[in-house]
C-alpha cells in the first residue's frame, strides 16, 4: 500500500512503526457551530483511510481532539477566541457552547456511518500536560516567556517550514501575520496565552491564561499514541500554520520525529468556489437532508473524489451520486430474487477483489475501486439476465459487496435506508402486478405500468425468468 506523505511530497510504501499496529491521529472539528459539509470531507477521507487499513489486516488505534479552547480568529495570536465568540453572541456560557456543538458533532459522524475513534479527548481536559511540555520547552531554550506568556522562538528550530515549505526566512519577508511587539519575531506563535479578559482561565507557573490551539494536538497524540505516530492526517489549510506549529512543540520536546505520514485533504469547493456564508453557501449535513437528499448520498459524493483533490460541490453532482447508489441498490434486490443453479463466480470476485486493492493500494484510488463496483453490476446484470447466475452465487456477490462495504460505507445492504429518493417496495409491487397483466396478456394494462414507470425515470428490462428495473440518468 502507498499513501502520498505531505512531508516528502511523493508516495511511499506505507509500513507501520509497530507490525500489525497503526497510530492515526486526526485533527478534529472546534466545537463553536454545526460543522459544514466541507469539514466532513477531511473527517470522511480519515474514515476511508482507517477502515481500509483494518480491511488490510490492520488494528487502528485512531485518536481525534475536540478543541473547546484557544482557537483564534487569526493566526498571528492576536485574534478572539472563536468559542468564547460565539457564547458573547449567543449570550451562554463558552462551555455550555462547546458541549452543545461537540455532541452536535457526534450526532453527525454516527449519522454518515463514520467509525468512532478509539477516543475524542478535549483540550480543556488536558492543561496540566500542555503546562508541562511547555515546561520542557523553556528549559530547552526553544520558548520564552513575556508579560505572563509564553511564545514558542522559532528562531531555535530551522526545520520550521519542512511540511508546508514556508521558511522562516520567507515568512519574516513577507510579514503577512499582524505585528505583537514582545514577540521576538512575528512568528512566534502562542504556547500560553495571558489575557485577563479571557472567562476560560486556568492558573499555570506564568499566572492565569489559557493554551494556544497548537499545542492540544503536540499533547494529545503524544498522550494517547506515542512520540512518533503513523498517520495524521488534515485538512489542506491545517498544514499551515497548525501542523508546522505541531511539528515544532513534537520535536523540540520529545527529540525524536514526530509523525511517518502526512495526509492533507484538499478543500471541498461549491459550485466552483469556496465556501462562504456571504454567499449562503455553507451546507450542514440538516441542510442536504431538508432539501430531500440522503446522507448516504452526501457520504458517496464526498469520498468519490481523489482526496489530494479539490472536490465541487453542486446539488446536480449529489443528485447523480443518490441515482448511483439508487442503481447500486437496485441490483442488490435484484440479487435477492435469483433462483437458479448455473455459473460459478469465485473466480470472477477474487478478481474483482484484487483489482479493488489494487486501486486503494494507490493512494487510495477511490474512483478506480468505485469503477470495479460498477463493473461488477455490468458483468452481473448480465449472467442474471442470460439466466446463468444461482441463488447461491448470488449470495457470494452479496458477501463480496458486503466486504467492500466495510472499507466505503456507502451500501445500504440491508434495505433500512429510509431516504434513498426511491420506494422501492412500490415499484416491485407495480411489476409484480404488471406480471400478472402478462400473464394474462391484458397488454394494455401492462404497457400502461411500463410507460408510467419510465415517466418517473425508472427502466424496465423483461429477462427469462425475471424482470429487472433501474434509474435512468
Amino acid at each position: 500500500m502507498k499513501l502520498y506523505n505531505s512531508l516528502t511530497k511523493r508516495k511511499e510504501i506505507f509500513k507501520s512503526i509497530k507490525p500489525g499496529l497503526v497510530t492515526m491521529y486526526n485533527c478534529g472539528p472546534t466545537v463553536y457551530g454545526i460543522q459544514s459539509i466541507g469539514n466532513y470531507r477531511s473527517f470522511l477521507v480519515a474514515d476511508l483511510l482507517k477502515r481500509y487499513l483494518i480491511h488490510k489486516g490492520y488494528q487502528v488505534k485512531q485518536i481525534m481532539n475536540i478543541t473547546d479552547v484557544g482557537h483564534l480568529t487569526n493566526d498571528s495570536d492576536a485574534g478572539e477566541d472563536k468559542l468564547e465568540k460565539r457564547a458573547q453572541e449567543e449570550n451562554k456560557d463558552p462551555r455550555e457552547i462547546a458541549k452543545f456543538y461537540e455532541e452536535a458533532f457526534k450526532q453527525d459522524i454516527e449519522r454518515l456511518k463514520i467509525n468512532k475513534a478509539d477516543k475524542y479527548p478535549r483540550a480543556t481536559e488536558h492543561i496540566d500536560e500542555m503546562i508541562k511540555i511547555i515546561q520542557i520547552l523553556l528549559k530547552k531554550g526553544y520558548a520564552y516567556e513575556i508579560n505572563k506568556s509564553i511564545y514558542y522562538d522559532l528562531a531555535k528550530f530551522p526545520d520550521y517550514g519542512k511540511l508546508s515549505g514556508n521558511s522562516l526566512e520567507d515568512l519574516i519577508a513577507g510579514k503577512r501575520v499582524e505585528i505583537i511587539p514582545e514577540k521576538k519575531n512575528p512568528y512566534d506563535f502562542a504556547l500560553w496565552i495571558h489575557n485577563p479578559a479571557h472567562i476560560m482561565q486556568w492558573q499555570s507557573p506564568w499566572g492565569s491564561g489559557y493554551p494556544g490551539w497548537h499545542l492540544e494536538c503536540s499533547v494529545m497524540a503524544n498522550k494517547y499514541l506515542g512520540e512518533t505516530i503513523d498517520i495524521h492526517t488534515g485538512g489542506e489549510d491545517n498544514k499551515f500554520p497548525h501542523h508546522e506549529c505541531e511539528i515544532a512543540q513534537s520535536e523540540a520536546a520529545n527529540g525524536k520525529k514526530f509523525v511517518n505520514y502526512w495526509i492533507h485533504i484538499k478543500h471541498l469547493l461549491v459550485n466552483g468556489g469556496k465556501m462562504s456564508k456571504s454567499l449562503g453557501n455553507v451546507f450542514s449535513l440538516q441542510d442536504i437532508e431538508d432539501r430531500g437528499y440522503s446522507l448516504l448520498a452526501l457520504r458517496y459524493f464526498l469520498i468519490s473524489g481523489h482526496y489530494r483533490q479539490n472536490l465541487n460541490f453542486t446539488f446536480e453532482g449529489l443528485k447523480a451520486a443518490e441515482n448511483t447508489l439508487t442503481k447500486i441498490h437496485n441490483f442488490i434486490s435484484q440479487l435477492k430474487t435469483v433462483d437458479n443453479e448455473k455459473v460459478n463466480v469465485e473466480e470472477m470476485l477474487e478478481n474483482y477483489k484484487s483489482n479493488f486493492e489494487k486501486y486503494l493500494d494507490d493512494d487510495l484510488n477511490i474512483s478506480g475501486g468505485l469503477s470495479v463496483i460498477f463493473d461488477l453490476i455490468k458483468q452481473s446484470n448480465k449472467l442474471i439476465s442470460d439466466n446463468k447466475i444461482s441463488k447461491m452465487n448470488a449470495q457470494k456477490i452479496m458477501d463480496f459487496l458486503r466486504e467492500i462495504n466495510s472499507v466505503l460505507g456507502v451500501i445500504d445492504l440491508e434495505g433500512n435506508d429510509e431516504n434513498l429518493g426511491v420506494q422501492k417496495e412500490l415499484i416491485e409491487l407495480l411489476i409484480l402486478a404488471r406480471a400478472e397483466f402478462k400473464k394474462n396478456k391484458n397488454w394494455v394494462m401492462a404497457d400502461k405500468i411500463r410507460n408510467s414507470l419510465s415517466e418517473l425515470n425508472i427502466q424496465l428490462k423483461d429477462t427469462e425468468n425475471v424482470t429487472i428495473w433501474e434509474i435512468k440518468g
